[in-house]
C-alpha cells in the first residue's frame, strides 16, 4: 500500500509510521514563477507551541493563489476565502530530531475549523505550491503577514529523506533549525529576525546536511 505526502505526491509504500513525518527543509530566496503550480491557500492557528510541541488547526483552500504580503491577515483571508475551504484538520506534533518528527493529524469539519481559527490561537498564513523536482515531490511555502517574505521548500517522505536531489533555488538547509518551524514562526515571526538571519547566513555560508547520504543539486531553470 502506498502513502502520499502533504502535497499529494505518492511517496512509496506505507512503512507503518503513520504518525511520524520525515522531511528535509530549505530556505529559499527566489522561487521561480514557472514552478508555482497547484497552489493551496493555508491558514493554520497554533494553540500550543512550546519547545517543539505543537497543537494546531489548519484550514486549506485548494487552487487558491492569494498574494502573500506583509499585511496579510488571518481575518481578511477568512473573510475572502472561507467559502473555498475544502480541507481542515487538527494536528499535534512533537520536537523534530534529525528530520523526523511525531505528527498525528485528524480531519475536522471545515466549518468548525474555520470558527476555531477565527476565535483563537496564533495564525500563520501562506500559499503552498506543489512541484515534482528530480525524484521527489516538493512543497514550497510562500508566507504572508508577519512572516513575509519567507519562502521554505520541503521534501517529505514516508521514510528518512536520504540521497536527496536538492533544487538549485534552495539556499541553505534549515531541517533542524527550530526557528523555521511553523509553530515557532507563529510565536516569533520571521519578520522580527530576518535581518539577523541574513547576517548569520552571510557570515557562516550555506550548509547542507551530509549525514543522510550524498546530496546532489539539480537545475530548475
Amino acid at each position: 500500500m502506498s502513502d502520499v505526502d502533504k502535497a499529494g505526491h505518492d511517496v512509496g509504500p506505507d512503512t507503518g509510521y503513520r504518525d511520524f513525518e520525515f522531511e528535509r527543509r530549505f530556505f529559499v530566496r527566489d522561487f521561480p514563477r514557472a514552478l508555482r503550480d497547484a497552489p493551496a491557500l493555508i491558514l493554520q492557528s497554533y494553540y500550543v507551541a512550546d519547545d517543539g510541541y505543537a497543537l494546531r488547526v489548519r484550514v486549506q483552500a485548494s487552487d487558491v493563489e492569494a498574494p502573500q504580503e506583509p499585511g496579510t491577515g488571518a481575518d481578511d483571508i477568512l473573510r475572502e476565502h472561507a467559502a473555498r475551504i475544502d480541507f481542515a484538520a487538527v494536528t499535534v506534533k512533537g520536537p523534530a530530531v534529525g528530520g523526523t518528527r511525531y505528527e498525528a493529524e485528524r480531519p475536522l469539519d471545515p466549518s468548525i475549523a474555520v470558527e476555531l481559527v477565527r476565535r483563537g490561537g496564533h495564525p500563520v498564513v501562506k500559499t503552498r505550491y506543489a512541484a515534482w523536482l528530480g525524484a521527489d515531490g516538493w512543497s514550497i511555502d510562500v508566507f504572508g503577514g508577519a512572516n513575509h517574505p519567507l519562502i521554505i521548500a520541503e521534501c517529505e517522505r514516508s521514510r528518512p529523506v536520504t540521497g536527496l536531489q536538492i533544487p538549485d533555488f534552495c539556499v541553505t538547509e534549515i531541517t533542524d533549525d527550530a526557528r523555521f518551524s511553523n509553530d515557532s514562526l507563529a510565536m516569533r515571526p520571521y519578520g522580527e529576525w530576518s535581518t539577523a538571519f541574513d547576517a548569520e547566513l552571510a557570515a557562516q555560508g550555506p550548509r547542507f546536511r551530509q549525514d543522510f547520504g550524498p546530496n546532489t543539486r539539480i537545475s530548475t531553470s
